[in-house]
């Protein structure tokens, strides 16, 4: 059976408890014995840590321990999935540089606030985690972000849509969802899911964070499958 643990906390207005309970059950459905924790303590843990397919970050803003982030390098890194949506992921721990270049991306405005209405463009065949998806409007707050160059992207939405001092620019297509490498690990993101209704209103939304979320997880046994190791990595410990 696959393990996922999922850390929910941080800034209340994203609804990390609902959102978590969503992704809890939707891992059930694959099979996964799923775990949440109140507190990043539990990331403190390695061996434990190693020992799970998935992690799951439902935690927006906040800070996180040095030594947390390293264990999350190197659990992903040896085949650990790491999945999340909106500020969960990418807005989390903010000035942790080593967060956001793992998960490939930080929030930096929304301009409108929430309650803006836009398209997600799907990027047909770029993944099988889209394989079948059409276009659809969304509801919500619409997330500018800084995002890594390596990431293929998955969905994208046109800006501006609302006037703020971004329009001053060309439009550009900002990448909605993702997905990445890390070592041996994968990673996936989503920046829907401002408030959990956002999975209701738009079904292809909880469609993108469930495949992505499976996708994710299936890192490690395909690592092993393969007899990928984690040597080519070992001299990243001299950053730390």
């Amino acid at each position: 059976m696959k393990r996922a643990w999922i850390v929910q906390g941080g800034w209340d207005g994203h609804e990390p408890k609902l959102t978590s309970k969503r992704f809890a059950r939707l891992l059930e459905k694959h099979g996964y014995e799923v775990k949440i924790w109140d507190t990043l303590d539990c990331l403190g843990d390695l061996d434990a840590l190693m020992q799970q397919d998935l992690l799951v970050a439902c935690w927006t803003m906040g800070e996180i321990k040095h030594e947390y982030t390293v264990n999350v390098c190197k659990a992903v890194g040896a085949g650990m999935g790491l999945a999340g949506c909106h500020g969960g992921m990418c807005d989390a721990f903010r000035q942790d540089t080593e967060w956001q270049f793992i998960t490939g991306g930080q929030w930096v405005s929304h301009p409108g606030g929430d309650g803006v209405e836009y398209m997600v463009n799907v990027c047909h065949g770029s993944s099988p985690i889209v394989e079948g998806l059409e276009d659809f409007p969304v509801c919500s707050e619409h997330y500018y972000l800084h995002v890594d160059p390596a990431i293929e992207v998955l969905a994208t939405t046109r800006f501006p849509v609302v006037t703020y001092y971004h329009i001053s620019n060309k439009p550009v297509d900002m990448p909605v969802a993702w997905t990445k490498y890390w070592g041996n690990g994968r990673v996936f993101y989503t920046s829907l899911g401002h408030h959990d209704d956002v999975f209701d209103k738009s079904p292809n939304a909880e469609i993108l964070m469930e495949r992505g979320m499976v996708w994710a997880g299936e890192g490690k046994s395909y690592a092993e499958e393969h007899g990928l190791t984690t040597e080519r990595f070992e001299n990243t410990a001299k950053m730390y």
